[in-house]
């Protein structure tokens, strides 16, 4: 697949936990991928083929040895594309903690370039996406959305353990509205 600008599309996972892996996953069967999480300690686990959340099965796993895994945001700045699937957990006082989706789009923010694309997949409240998440791309980037850098939300569609239904069988549709590329 080729990036819009010509270059190879390179996508970077961003969030390792049982909706980014199926995700890293599945992504590694058709483009480069790397898998980054702040964990360096998830790193180590999955390059030993060792994964907590029980979401991959063993052919899965052996995927792993084959797919660039990273706790190095350096590592990461040669994507052109970001799928941000940090947790959003809810705290005492039932409201989303956006501290790790924050922390993540400054980590993104500091190494998207124009061109680039950054998918959001963690659970936010509406209005959420644009209000935080790419006005926090555009501040750390110096970049502007939608003109230097393009941005999309994809719903998580991630049942944990259900093994039924693994993300290869759920179905999204995609209503593109400002983004202007056409594959191949």
């Amino acid at each position: 697949m080729n990036h819009p600008n010509g270059e190879r599309v390179g996508v970077a996972i961003v969030g390792l936990g049982y909706v980014g892996l199926p995700l890293l996953v599945e992504f590694s069967r058709h483009v480069d991928v790397v898998g980054f999480d702040i964990n360096q300690n998830r790193i180590a686990d999955l390059s030993q083929g060792l994964d907590e959340t029980n979401e991959l099965d063993g052919s899965e796993l052996a995927l792993l040895k084959s797919i660039r895994l990273t706790a190095n945001p350096a590592d990461i700045a040669d994507c052109n594309v970001y799928v941000i699937t940090v947790p959003t957990p809810v705290n005492d006082a039932k409201q989303p903690d956006l501290g790790p989706l924050l922390s993540a789009c400054e980590t993104v923010g500091k190494v998207i370039c124009p061109g680039d694309i950054a998918v959001f997949e963690s659970t936010v409240y509406p209005g959420c996406t644009e209000a935080h998440c790419v006005s926090n791309l555009e501040q750390v980037s110096g970049f502007a959305s939608n003109k230097d850098f393009f941005y999309g939300y994809s719903p998580e569609r991630i049942n944990p353990g259900d093994t039924a239904r693994k993300l290869p069988d759920i179905v999204k549709q995609c209503r593109a509205t400002s983004l202007r590329y056409r594959p191949g």
